[in-house]
């Protein structure tokens, strides 16, 4: 079964940075458009950041534009990171990376991703 796992969550002070990764269990995902998603408690899940799987395209959030940066590892590209710098308390979440293996391009629509990691929890403390 693919899988898609995640890490890098933790507890971080409001100002701080962390790191996540999403490792996908087959080297197939390269291609394939790639999003980090998040949910916080009593709230719909949202994208985050998204990058394209046959370009360098990206997409931000406006409430992470300029704090997050999306990524792939070089050189397979198979690896997907997100970079956060800046924290908020309200960054507080559940992140979760996801694949939408129908398209390589850029993808925003939550419901096109058919692929999700089981989450890791980010808490920002003010």
């Amino acid at each position: 079964q693919v899988q898609l796992v995640e890490s890098g969550g933790g507890l971080v002070q409001a100002g701080g940075s962390l790191r996540l990764s999403c490792a996908p269990s087959e080297r197939s995902f390269s291609n394939y458009a790639m999003g980090w998603f998040r949910q916080a408690p009593g709230k719909e899940r949202e994208i985050v950041a998204a990058i394209a799987g046959s370009s360098s395209s990206t997409y931000y959030a406006v409430s992470v534009k300029g704090r997050f940066t999306i990524s792939k590892d070089n050189p397979n590209k198979n690896t997907v990171y997100l970079q956060m710098n800046s924290l908020k308390p309200e960054d507080t979440a559940v992140y979760y990376c996801a694949a939408d293996r129908s398209n390589a391009g850029l993808i925003t629509v939550l419901s096109w991703y058919d692929v999700w990691g089981q989450g890791t929890q980010v808490t920002v403390s003010s």
